[in-house]
């Protein structure tokens, strides 16, 4: 049963023909008026100054903080009023549960983001799968499944149909993403002043996505997974992934101007720049996937909303998929096992793609957002008086 707090902010929410709160919604606005009773987690990382800032939390502000939540751990594990108290104070939880109802919300069409919310590793490696084995059989009606066509791709896969089945996944994927953190920029940015963002608070947020500043506990020791130890873990697996993707992607990139503006046709060898960035990028890749694989295994459930569990592992399956696939492909090269990997690797490769707008990629969009307004939000006067800070 709803709360009369609950009910008296939805009828007001109603008379002011603002967006009713879910339940979810509501549980952050309730813990976050606890939260800024107390304040003693101010320093842990950007959520909380930014609450302090508020005296009411509308659906908006909550999809703020939300996004803006790193999901560390820390404040549960220092919270006076956590469960098993009677105040039942789990902002990891409850804002994991919001930044889930997001991503769904804000997906672009929204019948996907549902669907891979509810069935996220299921739904990605059945995509692989399938992808992989519709390729399988291309290659085996052409009878060059199991033959060694030397090192060269196009040999099985002409460069043109690879263009012609990748372009357009790819191109979806941007344009849903960019639909989605629309919306969500749109919706947020009145709830965090409304200022334009500036030079100074677009290095401020570049420096604390790049770094993934907030996963350092706010004492930079780590943050929390299986209990209350202090690990860095999370936060180096992260850059590993990070980092490992980013080096892919810009190993495709380079190649796409080698072979459009050189007409350099692949494959290259080392030391060339593609070969360099795909080889490193991939030993990173795969090592921190696997690491957040086994991390998200041991996480403690109270940490994080277990609904959200398939999400998390079909894009960390995918990923994983995508880089030790690139890398066995590569150890391949002119034996007859060539044909099979690039079918498989082709397949996770196109489902990554194709799932990127509805999980935690769309995660890391919606946080970069997040911290974008925040360090535009910081850098006006608080809204409640002074001395609110």
């Amino acid at each position: 049963m709803l709360s009369l707090e609950a009910l008296t902010r939805d009828a007001r929410a109603l008379a002011n023909g603002e967006a009713v709160l879910t339940a979810p919604e509501s549980e952050v606005a309730r813990q976050l008026q606890i939260c800024n009773a107390c304040r003693y987690c101010e320093g842990f990382c950007a959520v909380f100054p930014a609450m302090t800032r508020r005296l009411e939390f509308p659906k908006a502000d909550i999809h703020f903080l939300a996004n803006l939540c790193h999901n560390c751990g820390a404040c549960l594990h220092a919270c006076q009023y956590a469960p098993p108290h009677e105040f039942a104070v789990n902002i990891p939880q409850a804002m994991a549960q919001v930044r889930g109802q997001t991503y769904v919300d804000y997906a672009w069409p929204p019948a996907l983001g549902r669907l891979y919310e509810r069935n996220g590793l299921t739904l990605s490696l059945a995509l692989a799968a399938a992808l992989a084995l519709f390729l399988i059989l291309a290659v085996a009606l052409k009878g060059t499944l199991w033959s060694a066509p030397g090192a060269n791709f196009y040999g099985i896969f002409p460069h043109n149909l690879l263009v012609g089945l990748f372009a357009p996944v790819f191109l979806f994927a941007t344009l849903a993403l960019a639909l989605g953190v629309r919306r969500f920029w749109r919706d947020v940015t009145p709830a965090t002043s409304g200022a334009p963002l500036t030079p100074p608070a677009t290095a401020e947020a570049a420096d604390a996505v790049l770094r993934l500043k907030y996963l350092d506990g706010g004492h930079g020791e780590g943050c929390h997974d299986a209990d209350d130890a202090y690990t860095l873990a999370r936060r180096r697996c992260h850059h590993l992934t990070f980092y490992g993707f980013v080096l892919c992607f810009a190993a495709t990139s380079v190649a796409t101007l080698y072979h459009y503006a050189f007409g350099w046709a692949a494959p290259y060898d080392l030391p060339s720049l593609p070969k360099l960035l795909g080889a490193v990028g991939g030993i990173s890749l795969s090592l921190g996937t696997a690491g957040l694989w086994r991390l998200n295994l041991r996480r403690h459930p109270l940490h994080g909303d277990a609904a959200q569990q398939p999400m998390d592992r079909g894009f960390i399956a995918l990923l994983f998929l995508t880089a030790t696939s690139g890398l066995a492909l590569w150890a391949a090269r002119g034996t007859p096992a060539l044909a099979l990997l690039l079918c498989l690797h082709l397949g996770a490769v196109m489902a990554l793609f194709a799932t990127l707008p509805y999980g935690k990629f769309a995660h890391g969009i919606f946080r970069t957002a997040a911290l974008l307004r925040h360090a535009v939000e910081k850098r006006q006067p608080s809204p409640i008086g002074l001395g609110a800070d």
